[in-house]
C-alpha cells in the first residue's frame, strides 16, 4: 500500500514518487506517482494549474491546506495502490 513520505532537505523524490507544495508554508511531501491515477487527486493538479500556471519556477504547489491534504492522502494510501 502506498504511503505518504514527508522529506525534508532532498532535492530529488525516490524512483515512482514526485514531490508536491502544499499550504502557506509550501510544506515538501513525496507521494507516489500512482496517485495520479486518482480523479480527486487529477481534479487538484488541475485546479493548482489553474492557479499556478504551469511554468511555475517552485514546483508543483497544490492549492489546498496541509489537513486537507493529509485527509486526501490518508484517503488514496487506503483505496489506490
Amino acid at each position: 500500500m502506498p504511503k505518504k513520505v514527508e522529506l525534508e532537505g532532498r532535492s530529488r523524490a525516490p524512483k515512482g514518487h514526485f514531490v508536491v507544495y502544499v499550504g502557506n508554508e509550501m510544506k515538501r511531501f513525496v507521494v507516489p506517482t500512482s496517485y495520479l491515477k486518482s480523479p480527486i487527486f487529477q481534479e487538484l493538479l488541475d485546479k493548482a494549474a489553474e492557479e499556478f500556471g504551469f511554468d511555475n519556477q517552485n514546483g508543483i504547489v497544490l492549492p489546498c491546506d496541509e489537513s486537507t491534504f493529509n485527509r486526501l492522502t490518508a484517503f488514496l494510501a487506503k483505496h489506490h495502490s
